[in-house]
């Protein structure tokens, strides 16, 4: 049993095992078919990332081979491709910039490292607790500030800026000094990309030919842009003429396998690990949380209806980044546009990562010095594609008529981001969230209804709408005191019912026994009706005998009854003594001595011990005649 366990075990955490039992010739071809059209992808992406980073365009490909070749044995979803994004680079340059690539590299070893440890501990719900609200901001944020940042490239400027708004005002002020020819290009690679990104939509044949023509060209659309760029590029610098900025050396070769730095050299002063983390500050947390959470979205959106290993992910995910590390990469996540277009071109298995990183290390042996010609006004247009389909206007709609509360953590998120910055605007976002979710908690519905038994007992019913926890006690007390005063209904029984009450704390506990305590010293009536075993026993932990409860409505209605007929006795005899004798009544004409009638009374007060006794309980109210 422990063997089968264990081999079990194994083949979750290795899912390549399941993969090569069933792989077949067939499925060779179309993973070899989908990782080489993601390879041509890759290519002018991680160039362009590499710059949005602030680090050498080579680094960009140091990032694109690690991810694919580990996840082909790690992953579990076929689709994902792993390699740098937009958002990563975007926070590895708020890293990198004003120090050195040190601690880009550096922050991908950390971050796979936080990684492993989320996924050994089984962390990922952790991830969770980031809302699609807060995502929707997040990423409409980045996305904003990431095209924002590319406008410096596309207008041929040369300046260095930090933040969104430090970046829009430097753009306007040197307006003037923008590129004429560099400005051109960009726009008609803009232009073009939009072009072709919707060849695939264009429906001018039925030829099954034609339309994977059409959706071939749509896919590469980044890479022949690139292609055509590089060449004008090369033929005007060939002429003696440089009208474009361009990319510049890319250093040829394979990365050297080494360790990643733990200390660095910076302004002529040598920086310890703890000195180089200290600087890295909270991102260390961030980047790889935000890494995940991109990571298993991706993995929702392709799973077609599977559930999805998050563990697994994490686990994977960690090990690409700390393995990454090792070759110069920055930190690296799944890709959407790269998992998109991997999917449609007919991927069967993860393997089809393997022939993406193989590509990318044929370009690192042998295209390096053709990368030289890529005008930056030309990768500038590709992340800007890239990137500002990914601002959400259209969720703002549907969450304006289905939830309006959901938009405040969406705007505050979208805004602080912009403003202070993307970690300090999704810690908000999170907080904001936190605290919509336990509004509730705290501060809890409540239904009060007036009811008739079947017999036309009047009772007062209180419907709380939540769990009872600390925040809300003083509140549940407050509530439910003033229903039991309100409008002169003080002589008529409480009944809280519980069927929304799904839990309950010490605090909580401790409140509803100052609550039956009030309830007592003005001789009202206060039940609890049908709560759950788990409710019950904390409640009875702290308030003991005092809690009342029933289970059912015939319950209620026979302890209710028998409840009027205490209190209609006590109003006739005047009497509070827990066991009431009626005095002898009788009349020298029609009774004698031995016709004496008396009744027996227990306390409706007295505790039931609980729901399955509260029949045999309410029967100790009895009426005995002598």
């Amino acid at each position: 049993m422990k063997e089968k366990n264990w081999r079990k075990h194994l083949r979750r955490r290795l899912p390549i095992i399941a993969t090569l039992e069933n792989y077949t010739g067939e499925k060779f071809v179309a993973d070899g078919i989908a990782g080489v059209t993601v390879g041509l992808t890759v290519m002018p992406q991680a160039l362009a990332y590499a710059t949005l980073a602030g680090v050498e365009p080579q680094y960009g490909l140091y990032s694109s081979f690690t991810g694919c070749l580990i996840y082909a044995f790690l992953g579990s979803c076929k689709d994902i491709t792993i390699g740098p994004t937009a958002l990563m680079s975007l926070m590895t340059y708020q890293q990198v910039t004003g120090r050195n690539v040190d601690f880009g590299i550096l922050l991908c070893f950390l971050s796979g490292i936080v990684q492993l440890l989320m996924g050994v501990f089984h962390l990922g719900v952790l991830i969770d607790f980031i809302s699609i609200p807060v995502t929707v901001g997040f990423t409409s944020a980045t996305s904003l500030i990431i095209a924002v940042s590319q406008l410096k490239g596309l207008l041929g400027l040369r300046f260095s800026s930090s933040g969104f708004l430090d970046c829009c005002r430097k753009v306007a002020s040197h307006l003037h000094e923008a590129r004429a020819a560099d400005t051109i290009l960009g726009v008609c690679c803009i232009v073009v990309l939009l072009l072709m990104r919707k060849l695939k939509d264009v429906n001018i044949s039925s030829s099954p030919v034609v339309k994977r023509s059409l959706w071939l060209l749509s896919t590469s659309r980044n890479a022949l842009v690139v292609m055509c760029c590089s060449t004008v590029g090369y033929y005007l610098h060939s002429q003696g003429q440089t009208p474009f900025i361009l990319t510049g050396e890319v250093r040829p070769g394979l990365p050297p396998f080494q360790f990643p730095p733990f200390s660095t050299t910076l302004n002529n002063q040598t920086l310890t690990f703890l000195e180089m983390c200290t600087e890295l500050g909270s991102s260390i947390v961030m980047v790889p949380v935000i890494a995940v959470l991109g990571n298993v979205a991706i993995a929702k959106a392709f799973a077609s209806g599977d559930s999805v290993d998050a563990t697994q992910e994490l686990l994977c995910l960690g090990v690409c980044n700390v393995f990454g590390a090792f070759v110069s990469s920055i930190p690296i996540t799944g890709s959407f546009s790269r998992s998109a277009v991997n999917h449609a071109s007919g991927v069967q298995t993860p393997l089809g990562g393997l022939f993406t990183g193989a590509l990318m290390l044929l370009a690192l042996s042998c295209l390096t010095p053709y990368f030289y010609f890529i005008p930056r006004s030309c990768l500038a247009a590709v992340i800007i594609c890239a990137v500002i389909f990914l601002i959400e206007i259209s969720v703002v709609r549907p969450m304006w008529r289905s939830s309006r509360s959901d938009l405040i953590p969406t705007g505050a998120t979208f805004a602080l981001c912009l403003i202070l910055g993307v970690e300090f605007g999704i810690l908000v976002g999170v907080a904001i969230n936190i605290v919509l979710l336990l509004y509730p908690s705290a501060r809890p519905s409540f239904h009060v209804d007036k009811l008739k038994t079947s017999f036309g007992q009047e009772y007062l019913q209180v419907t709380p709408g939540n769990s009872l926890y600390f925040p809300a006690v003083d509140f549940i007390r407050t509530n439910v005191g003033r229903a039991g005063v309100k409008q002169g209904s003080s002589q008529l029984p409480v009944v809280v019912d519980c069927r929304y009450i799904l839990g309950a704390d010490f605090t909580a506990a401790k409140g509803v026994s100052a609550l039956i305590l009030d309830f007592s010293k003005r001789g009202q009536g206060l039940f609890f009706y049908n709560p759950r075993p788990t409710v019950v026993s904390v409640l009875r932990g702290v308030c003991s005998d005092d809690f009342v409860y029933v289970s059912s409505e015939t319950e209620l209605y026979e302890l209710l009854r028998n409840r009027a007929k205490y209190a209609e006795v006590k109003t006739n005899e005047n009497n509070s003594s827990k066991v009431i004798e009626l005095q002898e009544v009788t009349t020298s004409s029609r009774m004698s001595p031995n016709n004496v009638k008396r009744r027996v009374f227990t306390d409706v007060d007295e505790p039931l011990l609980g729901s399955h006794s509260a029949t045999n309980d309410i029967n100790r109210i009895i009426v005995n005649t002598c």
